[in-house]
């Protein structure tokens, strides 16, 4: 495993258009962040370089690398995740979780092996 960066924000956003909510630690489900609202995916990656988006995690990394890790597994602390597609319009990527934990502001995050679907 290859270290790619650290988190250096966590967000969550509860009701649609409102502020994000910044944490120190969270608790995240397969379905994504414990408090978050359900989007198109349970998790959004974005690099430091778009921190005004409403992604849940900035990693102090580009947001491109993080876009260029689709279809890579990543561990977030104590969070495994399937890195699945960028987010499109939105810089960063989208993430599935493969194993829920707890992430926390700080963490260090590494590349593992490709995911593969079945």
């Amino acid at each position: 495993m290859s270290v790619i960066g650290q988190v250096v924000s966590i967000r969550i956003h509860p009701v649609k258009d409102e502020p994000g909510v910044e944490l120190d630690t969270v608790t995240v489900a397969e379905a994504g962040l414990d408090g978050d609202r359900r989007k198109k995916a349970p998790v959004h990656l974005v690099g430091h370089d778009r921190p005004e988006t409403r992604a849940n995690l900035v990693l102090d990394v580009p947001s491109a690398d993080l876009e260029a890790l689709v279809g890579a597994r990543v561990t977030v602390g104590g969070v495994v995740l399937g890195i699945a597609r960028t987010a499109g319009t939105c810089a960063g990527a989208y993430a599935d979780v493969l194993t829920p934990g707890t992430i926390s502001r700080g963490d260090v995050v590494t590349r593992g092996d490709v995911v593969t679907r079945e």
